[in-house]
C-alpha cells in the first residue's frame, strides 16, 4: 500500500461529553465522520488503532471498536491487516458536498407563493379551522381497531370506494358531471392528479396548449414531463381556442381551467367549449380540465364541468378539496374517461397509490352527512361579503380593478413592478400575487396585483388596503 498520511488521536479533535444523551461510541463515530466530510481526513489517511485512540480518549477499547465497526459498515473507513484502518476512497464530488444545496428559482418562487397565511393570499380558504367533525372522525375511525380485517390488507390504490362513490354523486349534482365510482381516482391534490394524468398519457415530446396567463406550477409540471408548451392567450371568453388551432393544431394535449380561469377568473364560453371538444376529437388530442375553484362561483350557480359535455371521452377532470376544505389535507381526485380507466388503474397500483385511507373514509362521511355542501354554501356567502367589502375600499380610492374569481385584479400603472410591490407587502403581513408571474411571454405581460378574497377578512380590509396603497404609491 502507498505511503499515506497518519492521523493521530489529537488530530481528530474528538471531544466527549459523558453527560450527553449520545453514547460515547456514537460521539466518536460522529466526530470522525465530520472530520472526513470536511476534508480534514483525506481518503487514504490512516487512523489510529482503536486501542491507541481508546487510550488517548480515556475510554474503553470496546467503545472505540464499536464506533469503528459502524464507520466500516457505512463504508466510510476500510480495515487492512498490515495497513491498519484508513479513510475509504471517495468521489471528489461527494467529498465536496459540504455546503447546503441552494434552493432553485422555481422552488423559491413556489415557497413565496405558499408562504403565509397572509392577507390577500391566493389558493387557500378563509382563516377558519378545519371542520372539527372531520378530524374528530379521523381520530375515532374504526379502520385500525383490533379485529378489523380491512386494516390487515393493502388499501385499494385507486382510493376508498366509499369516497369515490360520494365524489361521483356530488359531481353529478354540483358539476353536472355524471360518472361511475370506477372512473374516480383519489389523489394527493391537483398537482398529484396532474402528474398522474401525464404519466398515463405519456406524451413526451408532444405539443401542449397552456393558458396565458396560467398557473406556474402547471407550467413547470408540463416542462418536467418533457412537453413542448404553446402559450395560448386568454380573453373574455376564456382560452382562445382558434389561436391554439392556428398556431399548434397538432398539439396532443390542452390544459385548461374552464370553470374560473386561473388567474383571471373568466369562464370558458359555451362556444369555445364546443370548439375545444371538437378539436380534441378531430385531432385525437386530450384535454386536462383543472377544475380550479370548482363550485366556488360567487355570482350564481357554477358553470357545469367541461367534462359534462365530453361525448368523445377526451377530457380528464381534476378536482381537489384544497379550496373548499384545506390544502393541508392534500386530497383530490381525477375523473378518467372510461377508455382510460384501466391505464389509470395500472399506474396508481404501481407508481401512485391513493393517500391515507383513514382520511378518505372520514372525508366520505363528511360529504355523506351533508357537511361538505353546507360548508361550500357558507364559504360562498362569506367570500361574497369579503369581496364586496374589498371592492368598496378600492372604489373609494378610485382604483382600477376587475373581478377574478376568488380574487380581485388590481391594475397598476405601466412600468410599476408588481413583483417588488408584493415583496414589500409581504413584510407587512400581506401576500397578493403579482400578475406578471403568471405569464410566460414577457411581451404579453401587464403589471397587476391579484388580491385574494378568501384571506381578506372584512375587519382587516380597510387597514390592509391603506398600507398596500402606501406601498404602491412609492413605486409609481
Amino acid at each position: 500500500m502507498n505511503k499515506a498520511t497518519y492521523a493521530r488521536g489529537a488530530d481528530l479533535h474528538i471531544q466527549l461529553d459523558r453527560g450527553a444523551k449520545l453514547s460515547l461510541s456514537e460521539q466518536i463515530r460522529v466526530s470522525i465522520s465530520r472530520a472526513i466530510e470536511s476534508g480534514l481526513l483525506a481518503p487514504g489517511t490512516r487512523l489510529p488503532s482503536w486501542q491507541a485512540l481508546a487510550s488517548h480518549l480515556g475510554v474503553a477499547r470496546g467503545t472505540v471498536q464499536t464506533a469503528y465497526e459502524r464507520l466500516s459498515d457505512a463504508q466510510v473507513i476500510e480495515t487492512f491487516r498490515a495497513g491498519g484502518t484508513r479513510v475509504a476512497p471517495r468521489l471528489r464530488t461527494v467529498a465536496a458536498q459540504c455546503e447546503t444545496p441552494r434552493v432553485g428559482e422555481f422552488m423559491r418562487a413556489y415557497q413565496e407563493m405558499n408562504a403565509g397565511p397572509a392577507i390577500f393570499q391566493l389558493g387557500i380558504p378563509a382563516f377558519e379551522a378545519l371542520p372539527e367533525k372531520l378530524f374528530a372522525r379521523a381520530r375515532s375511525s374504526n379502520l385500525l381497531k383490533v379485529g378489523c380485517i380491512s386494516s390487515l390488507l393493502y388499501p385499494d390504490p385507486r382510493g376508498e370506494f366509499e369516497l369515490r362513490r360520494e365524489i361521483a354523486a356530488y359531481l353529478a349534482i354540483a358539476r353536472n358531471l355524471h360518472c361511475y365510482p370506477e372512473q374516480v381516482f383519489i389523489t394527493s391534490g391537483y398537482v398529484s392528479g396532474l402528474g398522474l394524468a401525464l404519466q398515463v398519457l405519456g406524451l413526451c415530446g408532444k405539443k401542449v396548449w397552456m393558458e396565458e396567463p396560467g398557473f406556474r406550477v402547471t407550467r413547470k409540471g408540463l416542462e418536467l414531463a418533457r412537453l413542448n408548451i404553446v402559450a395560448v392567450p386568454v380573453d373574455s371568453e376564456g382560452i382562445n381556442v382558434g389561436y391554439g388551432i392556428d398556431n399548434a393544431g397538432d398539439a396532443a394535449l390542452a390544459v385548461v381551467t374552464p370553470g374560473q380561469q386561473a388567474p383571471l377568473g373568466r369562464t370558458l364560453s359555451l362556444r369555445r367549449r364546443l370548439q375545444l371538444l371538437e378539436w380534441a376529437v378531430a385531432s385525437e388530442a386530450w384535454i386536462i380540465e383543472d377544475d380550479y375553484l370548482s363550485e366556488l362561483q360567487l355570482d350564481g350557480r357554477a358553470t357545469p364541468a367541461l367534462a359534462s359535455l365530453d361525448e368523445g371521452n377526451r377530457v380528464i377532470h381534476i378536482g381537489s378539496f384544497s379550496k373548499t376544505v384545506s390544502p393541508a389535507l392534500r386530497l383530490g381526485f381525477v375523473v378518467a374517461p372510461p377508455k382510460l380507466t384501466n391505464a389509470f388503474s395500472e399506474v396508481v397500483a404501481t407508481l401512485a397509490p391513493a393517500p391515507s385511507p383513514l382520511l378518505q373514509i372520514d372525508m366520505a362521511r363528511f360529504m355523506r352527512d351533508g357537511h361538505y355542501i353546507r360548508r361550500v354554501r357558507r364559504l360562498k356567502r362569506l367570500y361574497r361579503a369579503q369581496r364586496d367589502a374589498l371592492c368598496q375600499e378600492l372604489q373609494m380610492r378610485d382604483a382600477q380593478w376587475l373581478g377574478a374569481g376568488l380574487a380581485v385584479l388590481l391594475k397598476l400603472p405601466e412600468g410599476a413592478s408588481d413583483v417588488e410591490i408584493v415583496r414589500e407587502a409581504m413584510t407587512h403581513g400581506m401576500a397578493p400575487s403579482p400578475l406578471s408571474a403568471w405569464f410566460s411571454c414577457p411581451s404579453w405581460t401587464s403589471p397587476g396585483l391579484l388580491l385574494g378574497v378568501a384571506t381578506a377578512p372584512a375587519s382587516h380590509v380597510a387597514k390592509s388596503c391603506r398600507r398596500l396603497f402606501e406601498i404602491i404609491d412609492r413605486y409609481q
